[in-house]
């Protein structure tokens, strides 16, 4: 099988991110990915890939501040974090 190219890639992504089950997580997530991925690198890119396999429920919980983010989505959930704010 051939590998996915960049471009295929961010399409994924950006629908991934747009199509959760929360309209909170669509607005967060894919606002994030409308405005950033084409800036992230691959490991930016895995830990995106990696954040949206989570559950709604956790994510919007870390990106409030309502629980504590695990270690490995840290990174992200900060990129996305300020992204909103600023």
């Amino acid at each position: 099988m051939a590998a996915e190219s960049r471009e295929t890639r961010l399409k994924r992504l950006r629908l991934r991110a747009w199509r959760r089950g929360t309209r909170e997580a669509d607005l967060l997530l894919g606002g994030f990915a409308d405005g950033a991925l084409d800036g992230l690198d691959k490991a930016g890119l895995d830990g995106f890939e990696a954040l949206l396999a989570e559950n709604d429920h956790d994510i919007l919980a870390w990106i409030t501040g309502l629980a504590a983010a695990p270690p490995q989505h840290e990174g992200i959930l900060r990129a996305i974090a300020a992204r909103h704010r600023g």
